[in-house]
């Protein structure tokens, strides 16, 4: 079994920065209604079985191993679930995704990938090289399928035979490149480890904590924990192939304790070359088919440029978000345009069953900031202040009132 080995005492900095690079390309969206949806995803992979002896490993090599992972070919089933604390999204996912409404479709896959955000999802995957990915969601009598072929996209919803297609622009002139599949909820444990790495710094553990079996396969686990007090976030554990570097699971554990609030994991795995039929897509009949130059096009259509314009007016001087504090502890600090926020509970502004929706909601609270509503999750909290301003971060009900009152 590896040792307990602190990743601070190995050169955990340049390790991390090697991660960072290759973690560039998963970005995830962050706004206050849809921050702890659409940065969390996936769930128990219920594989591990016993702690194999394998040769010692320092944090600062296992962190380098999963830098280094280049693994292009594979197939398996990842086991996926959420519990932010917050209501299933289910179908409501669709309402606030990109094309959706009258002109959108059941099949975009903006609609389809932020379901991960909530619930329990079985998940199977395919990919063979840069080019050609399938990832597919299992439903109870349907699935959902998001097909990557050279210059093809494909998106397919059994249960509306709906389908969704996207290419590349032709014809922009060298380098224009492939199109790529759409980013957005991180959908495997490396996308997840990547983005955890890639935030870790001197205000982060990172330690080896022994061995597991995930999926059959002999892994390193990999501890991150924060330094500081008043996160949301107890620890994330990376299970790590001990072979190829890839990550087979990951857990997040919150601060408040009880079941992880996130824990990915593959459940069956296999790094053979794929059938090239798993990237091969046609159509069925009878299914109604929506390019995705026509969810632009209807984008464009005059009422939606007009809705975009007030939008616009509506934002203007927004500054964007001032980071309070770092690390674990960061707060990201957003005024409303106009300075709007709720109604005071005593103004009269608003009526009683509204004000009692809210207060189920949300917890008031008080400082030398003033007043507003904290409104929680179990990872990320947001506290809405009378005067307008949105303090939000996975933090503690108390670190977002401390947070408030040094930016007042």
């Amino acid at each position: 079994m590896a040792p307990n080995d602190s990743a601070e005492t190995n050169g955990e900095a340049t390790g991390t920065v090697v991660v960072r690079r290759k973690a560039a390309r998963y970005i995830v969206p962050f706004a206050v209604a849809g921050v702890a949806a659409a940065t969390i995803g996936l769930v128990p992979a219920l594989a591990d079985s016993g702690d194999p002896d394998l040769p010692d490993i320092t944090a600062q090599e296992l962190v380098e191993k999963i830098a280094a992972s280049d693994e292009e070919q594979l197939s398996g089933t990842v086991k996926v679930s959420t519990d932010l604390g917050i209501p299933s999204i289910g179908g409501l996912a669709g309402s606030f995704a990109p094309g959706a409404g009258s002109a959108g479709s059941s099949a975009s896959p903006e609609a389809k990938l932020m379901e991960l955000a909530s619930g329990t999802h079985t998940l199977r995957v395919a990919a063979d090289g840069p080019d050609k990915q399938r990832l597919s969601i299992l439903g109870e009598g349907s699935e959902y399928s998001l097909v990557h072929n050279g210059d093809d996209v494909w998106g397919y919803d059994s249960e509306s035979n709906e389908v969704y297609h996207a290419t590349s622009e032709k014809g922009a002139g060298a380098g224009a490149g492939k199109h790529e599949a759409p980013k957005g909820v991180p959908a495997t444990p490396k996308e997840l480890a990547e983005e955890a790495l890639a935030a870790a710094d001197d205000t982060t553990s990172v330690t080896v904590d022994g061995t597991a079996q995930v999926a059959g396969r002999d892994a390193y686990k990999l501890l991150i924990k924060p330094r500081q007090s008043g996160s949301t976030i107890g620890s994330v554990t990376v299970a790590v192939d001990a072979s190829t570097g890839l990550p087979l699971k990951f857990t997040l554990a919150p601060s408040g304790g009880g079941k992880a609030a996130v824990d990915a994991g593959f459940t069956e795995v296999d790094f053979a070359k794929p059938a090239a039929s798993s990237f091969s897509f046609t159509p069925p009949k009878g299914a109604k088919v929506t390019e995705a130059d026509e969810l632009k096009a209807g984008a464009g259509e005059k009422g939606a440029a007009d809705k975009a314009r007030k939008d616009l007016s509506a934002m203007e001087g927004f500054q964007g978000p001032n980071i309070i504090g770092k690390g674990w502890n960061a707060v990201a600090e957003i005024e409303m345009p106009g300075g709007a926020g709720l109604p005071a509970q005593d103004s009269g502004d608003m009526p009683a069953q509204a004000q009692q929706f809210l207060d189920a909601l949300g917890d008031k609270v008080t400082g030398e900031f003033g007043s507003g509503t904290v409104f929680k999750t179990r990872l990320v909290n947001a506290l809405l202040t009378d005067d307008g301003k949105v303090y939000v971060g996975a933090v503690t009900e108390d670190a977002l009132v401390k947070a408030a009152d040094t930016a007042k």
